[in-house]
This record gives C-alpha cells, structure tokens and sequence, in this order.
C-alpha cells in the first residue's frame, strides 16, 4: 500500500477520520436480482455532506481530541480511482490530502485516525463493500445518488453520506 501525504505529518489533523478509507467494486456473479459491487459505480469525486455520530466513532477508536475536534468542522471531498481490482482513494481537506492505495480482496496496511498502522482486507458482498478490523465493521453502497458508509464499533454507528460532485 502507498500512502501520501500532502501537508504536515505531524499534524494531527492529517490523520484520517475513519481509520480504514477503502471502496472497490468486483465482478463476481451473484444470483439473479442481488447487486453486484461491479454494477455499482464507485468511481468518481464525492463530497461529504452528512455524518452521524462522528465524535462518538472517533472517541471508540481512539482518536485522539485534538484530531476530534478538527475532523468535526470538516466534511472531506473522497476521490475513487479503480483500475481493475486495484484502488485509490484520496481523502482531501482543507488541512491535508491523505493517499490510499489497495486491491479488492488482498491485506492492506491503513492508518489509524492516530497514526497507528492495522491490516484490512475489503471484500465484496452483495452489492457492498464490507471491511472488518479489530475495532469496527464498515459498510460502503450506493443508495439512490448517494455513496454511505456505515462503520459500526461497538455499540455505535457511525454513517457518512456523500453526494457526486
């Protein structure tokens, strides 16, 4: 995986808000009427402009305050690149652009919101793009001409909604 950053790495603010950034789509079959990830569109600029239970999601995985209260005046614009099974995601704010590279179904090393590396694996599942760590689940689907992501940790439920810019 290639991680870029633009801006001050030690800056706290430049660490991601959701400790595993990812999307992909495949082209596995699945059964007549299920969506497929491939019949998703992923790919393309999406700006943030819902999100539920930020600081809570945060505060579980260990975020620190700093990087809380920061990423909560924020509302990220994600860029989705995909070249066959592989990714980029780039995450842009006003403080930083954060760069990650991956391939559907292959471990990945991420960042956590505090600079903490772990290991992902996204994989598909109909129609969605589901990621499990230690700390959380994540869910990624198209809804209507909407990108959500629903991360659960714990007891909490994280959701960010984005729109194609």
């Amino acid at each position: 995986m290639t991680v870029q950053i633009t801006g001050s790495s030690r800056s706290p603010a430049c660490q991601p808000a959701v400790g595993c950034d990812w999307v992909g789509t495949t082209r596995r079959t699945t059964s007549p009427g299920k969506r497929r990830a491939a019949d998703m569109d992923f790919s393309g600029t999406w700006k943030v402009y819902s999100e539920e239970n930020l600081e809570g999601f945060l505060k579980v995985v260990g975020a620190p305050e700093m990087v809380i209260k920061m990423r909560k005046e924020v509302k990220p614009v994600l860029v989705i690149e995909q070249k066959g099974q592989d990714f980029t995601y780039t995450m842009k704010t006003p403080i930083c652009t954060k760069v990650h590279s991956f391939s559907l179904g292959k471990e990945s090393e991420m960042t956590a919101a505090d600079g903490r590396k772990f290991k992902c694996i996204v994989r598909e599942e109909n129609g969605k793009l589901v990621a499990e760590t230690e700390k959380f689940t994540s869910v990624r689907e198209i809804q209507g001409d909407d990108m959500v992501e629903t991360i659960t940790a714990g007891p909490l439920t994280f959701i960010s909604r984005s729109k194609r810019v």
